[in-house]
């Protein structure tokens, strides 16, 4: 089971950037808002290809699912999902901010989600009781490294990411720069709509 593609509804004409890490990784962007914030350029994006959790499942009811958030030092893993997403004609890319999974979504089985906004999220680790309505497996059934088992799943609530835009390039706002801005990005956010509302 599958999720539709994150650009399933986003307009033809929608700017687009491509957003690098702090390691030298690409992330390719449709551009929802400019926040200019203290004398800065900010941008918040929503990945062109379908952003997707590396989860190792529990091996007991006394084990929570993990979310590998630091997945460069899992490429036997990665290595694994990614031949078992090629017999859907599906790639991994390791992008920046996250993975992503680019390729035809509307094989036979696939199914697709409807998405709701949600607030500005960096990354957060899976919820046991939460899971189940914040992501979607990608994969037919979960695979094993080892004696652990993995997924991979969708998030069915936007991915926001956010950059700062510093001349011809936009750089991913990572870590404690992130803890910084996020407030005062969702306060700006949030005065946005009210003005929309109040006009």
């Amino acid at each position: 089971m599958t999720a539709a593609p994150q650009d399933a509804s986003a307009p033809a004409d929608m700017p687009t950037l491509v957003v690098q890490d702090s390691q030298g990784r690409q992330l390719l962007c449709f551009l929802e808002q400019l926040i200019p914030l203290q004398g800065r350029d900010y941008a918040l994006l929503t990945p062109v290809d379908t952003p997707v959790s590396l989860v190792r499942l529990p091996q007991s009811e006394a084990e929570e699912p993990e979310e590998i958030v630091d997945w460069s030092e899992r490429e036997p893993i990665l290595a694994v999902a990614e031949s078992l997403l090629q017999e859907h004609n599906l790639s991994l890319v390791r992008s920046a901010a996250t993975l992503t999974v680019t390729g035809d979504f509307e094989d036979p089985g696939l199914e697709e989600e409807d998405e709701e906004e949600d607030e500005i999220e960096e990354g957060e680790a899976l919820d046991d009781e939460e899971a189940g309505d914040l992501f979607e497996s990608l994969l037919d059934r979960p695979f094993y490294v080892g004696e652990e088992q993995y997924d991979l799943f969708v998030p069915l609530d936007p991915f926001f990411v956010v950059a700062v835009l510093d001349g011809k390039q936009a750089r991913l706002v990572e870590g404690e720069d992130f803890a910084q801005v996020q407030p005062l990005l969702e306060a700006e956010l949030e005065r946005r709509e009210l003005g929309e509302l109040g006009d």
